[in-house]
């Protein structure tokens, strides 16, 4: 018979490791989320500039579909309800006018610079890699992800807001 105290270790360690998953898979959610209405919103604008161009061009020299073929609408993606945004990560960039689905990506200009810098606001000072960061985020599913927060962590070293503390190694910077 196993003892209660190892059975209720058990489940312990169980539940903790379940709740980092989950925690882990709902940042990756949003993740994906936020890549869908930046593709999305794409799509739409390379509908419309295609739909544009084909209004110009007259019938006989049309390339692709028929002129009878409507472009499809871009789908809406609901954003999701998260109450860990800050206002900060909703904004738009200096300069940037929204409009339609521009105004979407606006919304997610600056996220991931965001999270990072959240990221080592709960690190404290100790020294991490580039792919721990993308891991924490829920962004190290493939080489692509991971070169983005690279990139981000280089500018913001750049602008002195977190620091290199050694070869592929970062560090809060210090306030």
């Amino acid at each position: 018979m196993v003892p209660v105290t190892s059975t209720a270790r058990n489940i312990a360690i169980t539940a903790e490791s379940l709740q980092e998953d989950l925690t882990r898979l709902e940042v990756q959610k949003q993740a994906l989320e936020r890549e869908l209405a930046a593709v999305t919103a794409h799509l739409g604008s390379v509908q419309r500039a295609l739909s544009a161009l084909q209004a110009l061009m007259p019938e006989a020299v049309s390339v692709g579909a028929p002129s009878s073929v409507e472009p499809t609408p871009a789908p809406r993606v609901t954003p999701v309800d998260d109450t860990t945004e800050s206002a900060d990560e909703t904004t738009a960039s200096p300069g940037h006018t929204d409009s339609g689905d521009d105004a979407d990506h606006a919304k997610t200009y600056g996220k991931l610079t965001e999270q990072i810098l959240e990221y080592f606001a709960q690190a404290g000072d100790v020294d991490v890699r580039a792919r721990d960061v993308a891991s924490a985020l829920g962004r190290d599913t493939d080489s692509g992800s991971i070169n983005a927060v690279r990139s981000t962590l280089d500018r913001l070293v750049g602008s002195s807001r977190v620091r290199r503390a050694g070869r592929g190694l970062y560090r809060a910077a210090k306030s």
